[in-house]
């Protein structure tokens, strides 16, 4: 008889699983992605049944007409910034993955939204496999006191933690961080992609089965992304990474799946000595200490979710003597950087061939969205040209090929947020003038085409 294989080989990406290695995934077609693991790991997968759940006797089968469920099943944290991230609100018995960089703040945005759980009458349950009790304690000092509905626990074995949240039955519980959990079942030390994986399964069936709402806390890899097989990220209901630099003020929560609200909402929180403080006003933040009287400086206005943002956009463009010129971007796509440069040497014949050119979007926001294609061109125009922008003007709009300005969506929403912030001019496709009303103490120009945005811009 053959001997059986001790191990499998599996896909990061999306955890097909093979009996031995392959360059690329036949699945998911990602080159690279194929991991060794004891075969122990996918025998022992099985996930233990939680009381609740309905057992092989019981019915399962029900017809969708009987099913009740209400819209307003959402538990309330008061935090405004971090319950529009989550489209309203916790769903109760979701699963919640919430990634960031080491020392972002992770950890202090979790213990404020259980200090402001429990000072509402909710019983929330935080377990930590990376501190002590007395850690968390010195750390939740500087936020301020707590109620007895906030109970700790420091434990690393899921036998434990099922245990303590069968009995318990918290409303909320927060598992810091899933990298430190291990199931003793399941061969591989705590982190490993086999523990990881299961570690995600239970808590989701712990999250459906007892009503629970689990927030999991995933570090990130040097990409950016949560470490571990991207199944973790398909498997949760929620996920959410908390970005900025660790050395500055200023966070933002952003969501990138939501089976219950809106995938691109953003939270923008300020670090303090006493915690994380809420930015009512994202748009403001974003264009404090914006330059006067400078070239290659234009403001512009992005959506993200439902919430209209206005950010600067700064462009640097200077002569060079290397026969290959400089591109940097940040906060935009590389690539639309250099067609948006492309279509300024072509369509208004601009030299950009012989100089650097460096493109930033202000206070770390990172922004996919067209909309922003014009203002990124008037920018790096104004400072090729070394014209100055009037301070109270925005740009709006997708810029094509042909160099003809597009209209973008929710136009009317990014104008009505440019008036709250006291900009008296908005450029703007011409396109959008037949269906955009008029908007008091806000003049709209319309333009078709690039030469005739940058030419408004230089006052002809």
């Amino acid at each position: 008889m053959a001997k059986a294989k001790d191990t499998v080989f599996f896909c990061k990406e999306c955890g097909y699983e093979s009996a031995k290695w392959a360059g690329q995934c036949p699945a998911c077609h990602e080159w690279n992605t194929f991991v060794e693991a004891p075969a122990e790991q996918t025998v022992k997968a099985a996930v233990r049944k939680v009381a609740s759940i309905p057992s092989d006797g019981e019915k399962k089968q029900v017809p969708l007409a009987d099913v009740t469920a209400t819209e307003d099943e959402r538990i309330l944290t008061h935090i405004e910034e971090f319950d529009r991230v989550l489209g309203g609100g916790i769903i109760k018995g979701s699963l919640v993955l919430v990634g960031g960089d080491p020392g972002i703040g992770k950890s202090t945005l979790l213990t404020q939204v259980c200090k402001a759980l429990s000072d509402d009458g909710h019983k929330v349950l935080y377990i930590t496999g990376e501190e002590s009790l007395g850690q968390i304690k010195l750390r939740a000092d500087r936020i301020g006191s707590f109620t007895e509905n906030l109970l700790v626990m420091a434990e690393t074995d899921l036998d434990a933690i099922e245990a303590a949240l069968s009995e318990e039955r918290p409303e909320v519980a927060v598992i810091d961080s899933i990298q430190t959990m291990y199931r003793p079942d399941v061969t591989g030390a705590p982190g490993s992609l086999g523990q990881v994986r299961e570690c995600t399964a239970l808590f989701m069936q712990l999250a459906k089965g007892l009503s629970i709402s689990i927030f999991v806390v995933g570090h990130v890899t040097k990409e950016g992304v949560v470490a571990g097989p991207r199944t973790l990220e398909h498997m949760v209901d929620t996920v959410l990474y908390f970005e900025g630099e660790a050395q500055g003020t200023y966070r933002i929560l952003r969501g990138v799946k939501n089976r219950f609200g809106s995938t691109n909402e953003i939270g923008v929180f300020e670090m303090r000595s006493d915690g994380l403080n809420e930015v009512r006003n994202p748009s403001e933040f974003m264009l404090m200490g914006r330059p006067e009287n400078a070239s290659g400086s234009i403001v512009s206005c992005s959506i993200e979710g439902t919430r209209p943002i206005l950010l600067e956009i700064q462009a640097l463009v200077a002569r060079t003597g290397l026969g290959n010129p400089r591109r940097s971007s940040t906060g935009i796509d590389y690539n639309r950087m250099n067609l948006l440069i492309a279509v300024l040497e072509k369509r208004l014949g601009f030299q950009l061939s012989e100089c650097d050119a460096y493109v930033n979007i202000v206070g770390g926001v990172r922004i996919n969205e067209t909309a922003l294609d014009l203002a990124v061109l008037i920018a790096i125009a104004s400072s090729y040209l070394d014209i100055i922008v009037d301070a109270g003007t925005i740009a709006l709009g997708e810029v094509g090929l042909s160099g003809e300005v597009r209209n973008v969506s929710m136009i009317e929403a990014r104008v009505n947020e440019a008036k709250k912030l006291g900009f008296q001019r908005c450029i703007l496709p011409k396109s959008a003038l037949k269906t955009l009303q008029a908007i008091d103490g806000v003049e709209l120009i319309g333009v078709t085409d690039v030469k005739e945005a940058i030419d408004r811009v230089r006052g002809k």
